[in-house]
């Protein structure tokens, strides 16, 4: 309400000292996992993530290397570091669609906004992270992980869609189709990051060969769970 307008004119009422301190630890939380985040890519693009150690990590971050392993259980985890995030995205584009527009719509008009944007969650990570990943066995194991569980992750928003069984056949099937499309594109993005393609360059051949994949599997999917 503007300022002009209101009609309370009491004080606002400050935080409760507890919630203050609260904040205060879940935000030093956020930078000291963000700091650990940063110093072992670093090292991992450096170094290679295989040779690079726990211990070697929490030396740079000048933290205990139990306090590295708190925050990240996983030493993948703090290379791929936004994982939810990727494995959300596109049963939440699906359940955020318009009225009116398909599952396939949705999702294509989301991954041509994020080519335009050269999103790093569609695959614009840069050729140092990009080549960090790919000569890495464990964290392209994991990464093709993250691919399976986005793509179980959108058959569950594509049945709920459709009201159909979480196991039933047509969303599996849809998701498998519409997940592939993904794969195959971020897998693209990646391909031209590594021969040396600069981002602008990707978004513009991406944005092309984007309308392509879709457009294969729009005959099947074109009307399935429009909202």
């Amino acid at each position: 309400m503007p300022a002009e307008t209101r009609t309370d004119v009491r004080p606002a009422t400050s935080p409760a000292p507890g919630a203050e301190a609260g904040g205060l630890r879940e935000s030093k939380k956020r930078e000291t996992r963000q700091l650990i985040s940063d110093h072992a890519t670093r090292l991992f693009v450096e170094r290679g993530f295989e040779r690079t150690t726990i211990a070697e990590i929490a030396a740079a971050a000048r933290v205990a290397k139990k306090t590295v392993t708190n925050y990240f259980p996983r030493k993948e985890d703090m290379a791929l570091d936004h994982q939810e995030e990727f494995v959300a995205s596109l049963a939440h584009t699906v359940a955020a669609r318009k009225t009116g527009e398909s599952a396939l719509a949705a999702l294509r008009r989301a991954f041509q906004a994020s080519v335009a944007a050269q999103d790093p969650v569609a695959g614009f990570a840069g050729p140092e992270f990009s080549r960090m990943v790919a000569e890495s066995p464990t964290l392209s194991a994991c990464l093709r992980g993250l691919h399976d569980r986005r793509e179980e992750a959108l058959a569950g928003a594509l049945a709920e869609a459709t009201g159909a069984d979480a196991g039933a056949i047509a969303p599996r099937t849809a998701a498998a189709l519409l997940g592939g499309v993904h794969r195959v594109l971020f897998t693209r993005i990646q391909e031209l990051t590594l021969a040396g393609r600069e981002n602008p360059e990707i978004a513009a051949i991406l944005a092309e060969e984007t309308t392509h994949a879709f457009d294969l599997v729009e005959p099947a999917l074109a009307d399935y769970a429009l909202g």
